[in-house]
């Protein structure tokens, strides 16, 4: 944060400034009282478990300027008081984002953006000096900290915008107002509430009415509901980019940034040349064909916003994944796939394809997806498909609703392999308990659920 008094943070939250307070910027916001820091300021939220009211006079005593909440209260520093602390931290990040003149670039899509936002910042930071949001900070809590963690040095921000319902994306467009806005794709998930594909692109693209003048939106080609977004569908004017991951016949129309070949390196990742708009050749350092779209879309905003070739490539090149997303791990002379973060169809396709490039034996081990709605039987049980597709050797359930996926590997012929399920309040640990004694040197074994699963656990267990 910067160039931002107590003062000038009330008159943007309109809030009423009570107590002692000095015109001293602050350097930061927090709503977490343990990441306070000398003259930051904290937002008492009040959550399920802990109220932060009870905790701002903690916060001074480790050099907080000041605190914004809403309800009175015997602080021994300066606060602002305020209706809702929530709507304060949002409207806070909306006046911050428009004090500031850097490219904002959102990153929004069913599947892929972590991935994404994570290869456009190591391309960015090739050139730039890059703010991008940390750890799951994407919806209307964590956007708005994200962007007024943006300080003096940063000459670009990359910004996650997940949704789960209508609406929701026109908060965060208000907030981020992006510059540059990358799709990843639009896939089925969040039904529960968006109900088909058409609602999830409806939702996402919420954001138009807020982006800034003549912005960029970059879209895949490979997605079909993507491909429908028009020039005039901009209310403030902007650029359609096309990128592609999938090399293209001569009958078919190139992406403006298309891979045109690709050799698998197996779980070393592939070797992409691309072209159109700009060309060259890099090694993607994460297997899947998915991650070459990802690469493309990095490669699409490092060359809108001005990189150098040389500098997209190493970008590319010297990514590195993080935990719960596509992460390698290589313990006990197995490799573990954590990519337990979350899930949904298309990312579980993703993930078993990966797997599907191991050289030992393929291990799956899958728990149930939220949020699909009507069809979440259905929808589960139809990644039976891809496991037979991708050879996987065992899988391993833990769910009433992935459990559809073993009962229809074991209603055909063409699974050759193992297919046990757990269901249950103990289902987990049942698992954990069959598959630790299980795996062996040479085993590679994909671990992924939806967040509310708790799969991280099991990561965990294996490494032991």
């Amino acid at each position: 944060m910067k160039n931002m008094t107590l003062r000038e943070i009330a008159a943007a939250v309109n809030g009423k400034l009570c107590g002692d307070f000095s015109d001293i910027e602050a350097q930061g916001v927090v709503i977490d009282n343990r990441k306070i820091l000398e003259n930051y300021v904290f937002i008492a939220i009040k959550g399920n478990r802990v109220d932060g009211h009870d905790l701002v006079n903690s916060t001074y005593e480790k050099g907080a300027l000041g605190a914004i909440v809403e309800k009175e209260g015997d602080y021994n520093g300066p606060y602002i008081l305020v209706d809702s602390t929530p709507a304060a931290l949002r409207a806070l990040a909306t006046y911050y984002r428009k004090c500031l003149t850097i490219p904002v670039v959102g990153i929004i899509g069913s599947v892929g953006k972590t991935t994404t936002k994570e290869m456009t910042s190591s391309v960015l930071s090739e050139e730039y000096k890059v703010l991008k949001t940390e750890g799951n900070l994407n919806n209307d809590m964590g956007l708005p900290l994200t962007i007024l963690s943006i300080k003096e040095e940063h000459e670009v921000a990359v910004v996650e915008m997940g949704i789960s319902d209508f609406g929701e994306m026109d908060i965060l467009g208000d907030i981020a107002k992006p510059d540059v806005v990358i799709y990843t794709c639009i896939g089925e998930c969040h039904l529960e509430n968006l109900h088909d594909r058409d609602g999830v692109l409806k939702a996402k693209t919420e954001v138009f009415k807020y982006l800034t003048k003549d912005a960029t939106v970059i879209v895949s080609a490979d997605d079909d509901k993507l491909m429908t977004i028009k020039e005039s569908d901009l209310p403030n004017g902007g650029t359609i980019v096309t990128y592609s991951g999938i090399p293209k016949d001569s009958d078919t129309e190139p992406a403006m940034y298309q891979a045109v070949s690709i050799d698998n390196l197996g779980l070393e990742g592939s070797k992409v040349k691309f072209a159109g708009n700009v060309e060259g050749e890099v090694i993607v350092p994460i297997p899947g064909e998915h991650n070459v779209k990802n690469a493309m879309a990095a490669v699409a905003a490092g060359h809108v916003l001005h990189e150098s070739t040389e500098h997209i490539i190493n970008g590319i090149a010297s990514f590195s994944t993080i935990a719960g997303r596509n992460n390698f791990i290589d313990v006990n002379g197995m490799t573990i796939i954590d990519d337990c973060y979350n899930a949904n169809p298309m990312s579980m396709r993703a993930g078993l394809s990966i797997l599907g490039k191991a050289k030992g034996r393929k291990i799956a081990v899958l728990g149930d997806m939220g949020e699909l709605g009507a069809d979440e039987v259905t929808l589960h049980r139809d990644l039976y498909m891809s496991v037979i597709e991708n050879n996987i050797d065992i899988v391993y359930t833990a769910g009433d609703l992935s459990k559809t996926i073993v009962d229809a590997l074991s209603d055909t012929t063409d699974f050759k392999g193992v297919a046990k399920a757990y269901t249950g309040d103990n289902a987990k640990e049942d698992l954990i308990a069959d598959l630790k004694p299980t795996v062996q040197e040479g085993d590679t074994i994909l671990v992924k659920a939806s967040h509310f699963m708790e799969f991280p656990q099991i990561v965990e267990e294996l490494k032991r």
